[in-house]
């Protein structure tokens, strides 16, 4: 066992989503979205580098010792994997650990919408789920591979940067490639996958130009691709894949993301005050032929009209799913506030003052 064990033990118990190791401070944990201290000593700057060092491949060591940066997994068998990013500071190393499931959990189980479920039996075309850091798209794209994974009878690929949720091939085979440990880069893995004969393939990230184009060629030529990007609307997620081409190239991307396009789920995590934890709200937009039209004709400022009038289609404003959850009782008035779109709607449930007094 590890001597950084210990923390994972401490975090799986303390129902923590990360935990800060930083050479010159405590450790940290992020429970419920909050951090704190845990009572230990300060941690120095050898003693954890050897911490860190003794759960690291000897391959990645060489290469955060010439880049500085670090990102690679790690497993506890029987208590979850961790998305681990090592880092240079002002006081010497430190790493933020993610705890990643080692269960799966399902849409329902979630609390997502059912119709999000229907997006992994689609044939083909892109979906994007989308939101800050921390808000749990992974969590999400885990639920639906999951449910494509026991009701098709496909091929999955997912290309990851490291490996999150792992997936045991059910009635799908399933294959897990990882970016510098399997393959070089997003794009070239996605330009063998096409020689792969995948029917379903999972894109860590859409990083940058190239894995945006070649994620929406795959969708066009019959790919069902499901990929993440940090907007946090889904009209922002339109203008922001269109915006990355240069302008030239923006009329014929329109065009060809017009055509793939299935589905953009943009969610943000809230505090619970029902019960311990956190849950998610989402804003669905769904690819109908009016939306496509929209996308086409470079009228994206539309797209939340859209979606307002999509609710037969099962879209939802980010607005309406925050309202939701605010009159069930499971989240409070201020972060409903402090989060929605249009604060008019939510001024009357607040007590006070709001925290952001430049939203006022």
């Amino acid at each position: 066992m590890a001597r950084i064990d210990a923390f994972f033990k401490l975090m799986n118990d303390q129902k923590a989503s990360d935990v800060h190791l930083v050479s010159g401070q405590q450790p940290v944990l992020r429970i419920r979205g909050d951090l704190e201290r845990v009572k230990y000593k300060t941690l120095d700057d050898d003693e954890l580098r050897s911490m860190l060092y003794e759960i690291t491949p000897e391959d990645k060591i060489k290469i955060f010792e010439e880049t500085g940066d670090l990102d690679f997994s790690y497993e506890i068998p029987g208590l979850a994997r961790y998305r681990c990013n090592f880092f240079r500071q002002k006081n010497g190393i430190g790493a933020v650990f993610r705890e990643i499931p080692s269960e799966i959990l399902s849409v329902e189980q979630l609390g997502l919408p059912q119709v999000v479920s229907r997006l992994a039996m689609l044939p083909r075309g892109i979906v994007l789920v989308t939101g800050p850091t921390g808000s749990g798209k992974s969590t999400t794209l885990a639920a639906i591979i999951d449910e494509a994974n026991r009701k098709r009878k496909d091929h999955i690929l997912t290309i990851e940067d490291p490996i999150e949720f792992v997936h045991t091939s059910k009635n799908c085979v399933v294959n897990h490639r990882e970016i510098s440990t399997h393959t070089k880069s997003f794009s070239s893995a996605l330009r063998a996958a096409l020689r792969e004969d995948p029917d379903i393939i999972l894109v860590g990230e859409m990083r940058d130009l190239e894995t945006i184009r070649l994620a929406v060629e795959a969708a066009a030529t019959g790919h069902l691709v499901f990929s993440t990007l940090h907007t946090n609307s889904a009209a922002k997620t339109v203008d922001r894949i269109i915006e990355v081409f240069p302008t030239g190239e923006q009329p014929q991307i329109r065009s060809t993301l017009a055509d793939g396009l299935r589905a953009v789920v943009s969610q943000a995590l809230f505090k619970r005050i029902d019960v311990k934890g956190r849950c998610a709200v989402l804003e669905i937009l769904i690819a109908t032929h009016a939306v496509r039209a929209l996308i086409r004709e470079g009228k994206t400022h539309q797209i939340p009209s859209a979606i307002q009038t999509g609710k037969k289609y099962g879209m939802q404003t980010l607005d309406d799913s925050i309202m939701a959850r605010l009159k069930a009782g499971m989240i409070s008035p201020d972060e409903a506030y402090m989060k929605c779109v249009e604060k008019e709607k939510f001024r009357q449930y607040l007590t006070g003052t709001p925290e952001d007094f430049t939203e006022v």
